[in-house]
């Protein structure tokens, strides 16, 4: 195979972050700031919280030899107790690393992964903890005939153990890829993605799930229902969420057959183990007028009740931004984010406009979500967005980013990651790109507190590192307990190196 899947996976959303050059996210409230406070937030006040000095991940510096290594997911089950993974050498190689305590350790080749990426290319896409020290991270690697095939990596008690290609009778064409995972106990995910099945399958490059049922993964399987769906022969699982294990919502999208082979939108439950059918999300066949729309980002708080997001095209061909909820494994009806039409005036026909790329939620009913848009000017800028008590209010551009985005460039979620996440109900942290007055990359965060969202601050620590000029924020997890920790790459005279940043 050819080509590797970040190109397979992300399109549209790859594009965006390739054309921004240096992008920027979320942050804001609802303009009904009190309001949001006051059902979201409780009785009880909560800090926001400071962020500390971003620091190059201790032991990339001896890993990555080819200057070029950047931190792309990050999960914290607890307070300071926090896994990521990412790459290194180019990408040629994949890296774990585990903050225990509130310290960061060294971080090591993803175990067993120099003996499966022969082929010299590999990434991790995703990573989900259910409790500190039980992880698992997923993603693809390279083959030396050139495919790619998917695998998954488990920590237990704190020791990563050797890296599994994903059971796939599937990927005969060598299109492999683990796009997200999520654990809802130790021994107990889910996970979702892409693969390729060969000539046998006409080329289809379809969606498929697979499951861990303690501590044992079965085989992959395609996603029930998109065998009929897809008759334009492409398909992603683009976001899993598991709110107890064998419960869990993805979503992701499909090409629908016919002369323009639009792409849509589609959702699909598992209940008990088993996953249901999955279908056009509802509301987006009225939405999608020209045939793009895609689910970004889904995040369950107990079985059947789940938030997603995504983006879809309007009749002027332009992007606009989408939320559905599920209630007791019921999907509503897809709506327009509140306020995104407003913000996003930028461009015509067949521009990038609006999207939803991350949505967390801590309870039901009570979310937060962010993407981008495009201004008036032309430029990419992004919102953030609350919902408390089931109503989602008037999203907002992210206060303080117009100021550091004085270069006028911004995107939510850069390279597909979702950078929301929240420590409970109105207790969100954030962090993405922008484009500072010199033309320089730069990385911000931002966190809401009791509903509000604070003012965007430049990560601290990153204008001494990021003496290139050029850097990506690419994950944000918060616990329970309001303490997060975030991850990407800045580039330093040596490349480009991996940091992480903490919030206590």
């Amino acid at each position: 195979m050819s080509t590797l899947p970040a190109q397979l996976l992300r399109r549209r959303l790859a594009v965006i972050a390739a054309a921004a050059a240096a992008v920027a996210l979320l942050a804001g409230a609802s303009p009904a700031a009190a309001q949001a406070r006051s059902s979201a937030g409780g009785a009880r006040a909560v800090s926001a919280g400071t962020w500390g000095m971003a620091i190059e991940v201790p032991g990339t510096a001896a890993l990555n030899t080819g200057g070029n290594a950047a931190v792309q997911a990050v999960s914290c089950p607890s307070a300071g107790n926090c896994s990521a993974g990412g790459y290194y050498n180019v990408g040629a190689e994949v890296f774990v690393v585990s903050e225990v305590n509130g310290t960061w350790h060294k971080a090591i080749e993803v175990p067993g992964s120099a003996a499966l990426n022969t082929g010299g290319g590999a990434q991790i896409n995703s990573v989900s903890c259910a409790s500190a020290g039980n992880c698992t991270a997923g993603g693809w690697y390279t083959v030396s005939s050139g495919d790619v095939q998917a695998f998954v990596v488990s920590q237990v008690n704190g020791t990563w153990h050797q890296a599994k290609p994903v059971a796939m009778a599937l990927n005969q064409g060598g299109g492999g890829a683990v796009q997200s995972v999520s654990c809802a106990s130790a021994g107990n995910c889910s996970a979702g993605g892409t693969y390729n099945a060969g000539s046998a399958g006409g080329f289809v490059q379809g969606a498929f799930v697979v499951s861990e049922v303690n501590g044992i993964w079965g085989t992959a399987k395609q996603v029930p229902g998109t065998a009929a769906l897809n008759g334009g022969g492409n398909a992603n699982v683009t976001s899993v969420s598991c709110a107890s294990a064998g419960n869990c919502s993805a979503g992701g999208w499909y090409t629908a057959g016919g002369a323009s082979f639009p792409q849509e939108a589609f959702v699909v439950t598992q209940t008990g183990g088993t996953w249901g059918t999955a279908k056009e999300v509802p509301g987006t066949a009225a939405l999608n007028k020209t045939g793009f729309a895609v689910v970004n980002s889904v995040s369950c708080t107990s079985p059947g009740n789940c938030t997603a997001g995504g983006e879809y095209n309007d009749a002027s061909d332009r992007g606009q931004a989408f939320a559905v909820t599920q209630t007791s494994g019921t999907w509503a009806t897809a709506k327009e984010v509140p306020g995104t039409g407003a913000l996003n005036q930028g461009g015509g026909a067949g521009v990038s406009g609006a999207a939803v790329t991350s949505v967390s939620c801590r309870s039901a009913g009570n979310c937060s979500a962010g993407g981008q848009y495009k201004d008036s000017a032309g430029h990419f800028q992004v919102f953030v967005v609350t919902k408390t008590n089931g109503t989602w209010h008037t999203a907002i551009e992210v206060p303080g980013f117009a100021t550091l985005n004085a270069g006028g460039s911004g995107a939510i979620g850069s390279a597909g990651i979702a950078p929301v996440s929240c420590a409970s109900a109105g207790n969100c942290s954030t962090g993405g790109n922008y484009t500072d007055n010199s033309g320089h990359g730069q990385v911000f965060v931002d966190s809401q507190t009791n509903g509000i969202w604070g003012t965007a601050e430049q990560v601290p620590g990153t204008a001494a590192l990021n003496t290139g000029g050029f850097a990506e924020m690419f994950s944000v997890s918060c616990a329970p307990a309001g303490t997060c920790s975030a991850g990407g790459f800045y580039q330093s005279p040596g490349g480009l190196q991996a940091f992480v940043v903490n919030k206590t």
